[in-house]
């Protein structure tokens, strides 16, 4: 007598490997996928420090640039336009006339910087442990001063608080202050060119950091002219006014 086979059921479907293929996938759109990122201007900041005096600035070293939330440019309390602030930033740098209402510039010369050198050297030699970071920064400084000399004759350099001080307001357009930076950023490059080109024949932008014979010359260069643009947080000129 034939017997009937008993109706099975659908078959079961092995799960086992599904978490593994869900990981690779998920691997693979980490990997593939591309993040929009806000791209923003690259600024080295200064550390923080702590429990320090604030310390009175003289006005004249001083180049103050305000951005107001209409977008509009006030240089030293004064509206000025976009195109004129490059040409304002290079006189404050060099202060061609002499002018009181800008930096007084000091002349490095050889002689004081080889007598400055010798007496640190002498300093450091007798420091404490506690004291040979101050005199070594010193040996370094007045050695770099010296190498500029050399490489650029006798030059007069910015004192050591004057900057450029750039604010904006809460409601700056991020295009207005990018412009502004590009504007300030572009007044130091060409005085920078421009000196690199007179003593070396080729602009600063073309040394490069990574060949050892351009590292003193590019060192050089930015000891006379620095990048001292400070950038404070943004403020509510509403509640400001």
């Amino acid at each position: 007598m034939l017997k009937k086979r008993a109706k099975q059921g659908p078959g079961e479907i092995n799960a086992g490997s599904m978490a593994d293929i869900a990981f690779l996938l998920l691997i693979f759109f980490l990997v593939t996928t591309t993040m929009d990122t806000d791209v923003g201007i690259l600024r080295l900041l200064p550390p923080i420090v702590e429990d320090q005096k604030p310390q009175e600035i003289n006005k004249r070293n001083v180049y103050e640039v305000l951005v107001n939330d209409a977008d509009q440019l006030l240089v030293e309390g004064e509206f000025l336009d976009l195109k004129e602030l490059r040409s304002g930033a290079r006189e404050f740098m060099t202060n061609p006339n002499g002018s009181l209402n800008l930096p007084e510039k000091n002349r490095v010369v050889a002689s004081f910087c080889r007598e400055q050198l010798a007496l640190n050297k002498g300093w450091l030699a007798s420091a404490t442990d506690s004291s040979k970071a101050q005199f070594e920064d010193a040996v370094k400084k007045w050695e770099g001063k010296l190498n500029a000399i050399e490489l650029l004759g006798e030059f007069s350099e910015l004192p050591n608080d004057a900057l450029i001080s750039l604010q904006t307001g809460s409601k700056t357009s991020y295009d207005m202050y990018v412009q502004v930076q590009n504007e300030l950023e572009s007044a130091i490059r060409e005085l920078r060119d421009e000196l690199s080109q007179e003593k070396f024949g080729r602009k600063f932008s073309e040394l490069d950091e990574k060949k050892e014979e351009d590292q003193p010359k590019i060192k050089a260069i930015r000891l006379v002219y620095p990048q001292r643009i400070s950038e404070a947080e943004p403020v509510d000129l509403t509640k400001k006014n």
